[in-house]
């Protein structure tokens, strides 16, 4: 219980540097399972996103961030800045031909949540639910944001429902990585 009262909620605006525990616990959580090399952790728009953590000590235990995603994009991009880096599909609601899914819907401006990751030990104290309501929130202050978007690996889809997002479509394979699905929020 004393760790869980030390753990301080830390927002880095846009552009903001993010210290380097930031980046190691994205690594050994999201990368380094999977046999990823050093840097794979990082996205070429970091720089353009909010990121969350909580911090314990002077390090980061759990990470995440959000970015706006462009008006004239739904969303699909490299997975990692790295070389090879496996591709993200879009989420079709945001494309030109949305089947009809966003009827009577304002989804515009969006904003898509990302690199979300709690080091193991440190699991099931709410610490992800924090950063994800806080990078919510951010992206309705700073961009305005009437939609959110998210693609989760299989194994973190109950704890997204539990914060009231919602899959759509088919499960798919994002290369190296794994089975995910697509979820939304509306704001």
């Amino acid at each position: 219980m004393e760790a869980e009262q030390k753990a301080n909620l830390r927002i880095f605006g846009v552009g903001e540097y993010l210290p380097t525990s930031y980046f190691h616990t994205r690594f050994t959580v999201l990368r380094q399972p999977l046999n990823y090399a050093s840097g794979s952790e990082k996205l070429a728009d970091d720089d353009e996103a909010i990121h969350a953590g909580i911090e314990i000590d002077n390090d980061f235990v759990a990470v995440g961030r959000v970015h706006k995603i462009d008006g004239n994009s739904d969303g699909g991009q490299a997975d990692h800045a790295g070389p090879d880096a496996p591709l993200c599909p879009g989420f079709a609601p945001l494309g030109k031909e949305n089947d009809g899914f966003t009827t009577n819907m304002e989804l515009r401006p969006a904003c898509q949540i990302r690199q979300m990751g709690t080091l193991n030990k440190w699991q099931r104290r709410g610490f992800a639910a924090r950063i994800l309501r806080a990078l919510e929130d951010a992206a309705q202050e700073k961009w305005s944001c009437n939609s959110g978007w998210l693609q989760a690996r299989i194994d973190a889809v109950p704890f997204y429902t539990n914060a009231g997002w919602k899959c759509f479509g088919e499960e798919y394979d994002i290369v190296g990585i794994g089975p995910h699905v697509s979820m939304f929020k509306l704001f």
